[in-house]
């Protein structure tokens, strides 16, 4: 077994060496842009970007008609808000969203406000889940759009999007998912779903970083306004030259995935019950955040009490996990996922994201499993706030003196 182990497949994963395999030919000699239409470089090129987008639409069930390529998750999430809001701005001004949303979803949404737009963000439960009905009561006249996302980037919660999109299409009222964490993993099919627009992003699924693609409903037809001007790529909503090596690499990584998935979950899962049950019966104080019943396979976040998270990724530093999603990972703040879901500021800065993914091994787990619980163990003698918890002291009724 090498060191460092990388159990961070949340924030990203390696590309799959077949992934790979099928990308090289178009760095070298099929380098043609896929918009020269007058020779045969530009030709060959075009005919894989084709070809990967109904790789990548048959894996949600799409046309490829309906899927435009972007540079990742984030573009595509700003392009489906901002292009649908500003589109049906006579229409209505209303957003609807969740709180556990990722960054890309809530900041675009906030950025709207800006521009006369007004917000919904709905809570969830102790378990990261939205209740429909909340849901259902916040819908108004004017509301234009709803984003909620298929599987939480931070927990691995499942959201009911088959109810959501139930609600949002008998409402009239357009659905995007942000489906960047799921596709891949769990069954996610956009007609099932009624889903209107759709983020997916490569890197999260063994593919490259800096391709993605937003699914765009045809019948009945979504209408966007491109948040890119320039040549007009992508039917006029994302300008700009294609990233071919990185679409090719997308689409064969859909392709895997759709063999793949079903043995590939009922493996990663045996894994992480294999890690939950092991530190559970090294660690007392040990909090799993988030439904365990409607959860990604490889997700597993928990909350050491006593511990702080980023003293734990240092003492762990030859595993890679995560003290919250790689996008608010600078912040010092606990995570807001977390705190959204009723997740004490103690508990929420001592949680630790394990991501287990295609490469993960039992070897590896059982290894973070000891280490956890040797790491877990000296930090919490170092903690005289877990010596007096131990002791039996109630510190909720602790009075602590002020030093000033």
């Amino acid at each position: 077994m090498k060191l460092p182990i990388y159990m961070d497949n949340h924030a990203t994963t390696p590309v799959d060496p077949r992934v790979l395999e099928v990308m090289l030919p178009y760095f070298l000699g099929d380098f043609g842009n896929a918009s020269s239409k007058s020779h045969a470089f530009g030709w060959r090129a075009e005919e894989a970007v084709e070809a990967a987008r109904a790789q990548v639409a048959a894996l949600i069930g799409a046309s490829a008609r309906e899927l435009v390529w972007t540079s990742g998750a984030t573009e595509s999430n700003n392009l489906a808000i901002k292009g649908a809001a500003q589109f049906h701005k006579l229409k209505g001004r209303h957003l609807v969203t969740v709180a556990t949303e990722h960054k890309a979803v809530l900041d675009s949404m906030q950025a709207l406000t800006r521009d006369g737009w007004s917000v919904t963000v709905l809570p969830v439960g102790r378990d990261g889940r939205l209740d429909p009905a909340l849901l259902q009561a916040a819908l108004r006249p004017d509301t234009v759009l709803v984003s909620v996302m298929h599987a939480n980037n931070e927990t691995g919660v499942i959201q009911p999007i088959e109810a959501i999109g139930a609600i949002t299409r008998a409402g009239g009222v357009l659905f995007h998912c942000d489906a960047v964490q799921s596709i891949g993993k769990i069954p996610f099919d956009v007609e099932k779903a009624q889903v209107d627009l759709a983020s997916l992003t490569a890197h999260k699924l063994y593919g490259p970083k800096g391709v993605g693609a937003l699914y765009v409903r045809r019948k009945p037809r979504v209408r966007l306004i491109g948040q890119m001007d320039g040549g007009g790529h992508e039917r006029g909503l994302r300008s700009g030259t294609l990233n071919v090596p990185g679409i090719v690499g997308f689409g064969m990584a859909c392709q895997l995935a759709g063999q793949e998935r079903e043995a590939e979950a009922a493996r990663v899962l045996q894994l992480r019950e294999r890690l939950r049950r092991g530190l559970e019966a090294g660690v007392e104080l040990l909090t799993v955040n988030g439904s365990m019943e409607h959860r990604l396979a490889g997700n597993l976040n928990v909350s050491f009490a006593y511990v702080e998270g980023e003293a734990m990724m240092m003492a762990i530093k030859d595993v890679a996990v995560s003290s919250g999603s790689a996008c608010t990972s600078a912040s010092l703040e606990p995570s807001y996922v977390l705190r959204a879901m009723g997740v004490s500021d103690d508990l929420a800065h001592s949680s630790i994201r394990f991501g287990l993914g295609r490469f993960t091994t039992a070897e590896e787990v059982d290894f973070v499993i000891g280490l956890v619980i040797a790491k877990v163990k000296k930090l919490r003698e170092m903690s005289p706030l877990y010596e007096m918890a131990r002791d039996g002291v109630d510190l909720s009724r602790v009075e602590w003196a002020n030093p000033h």
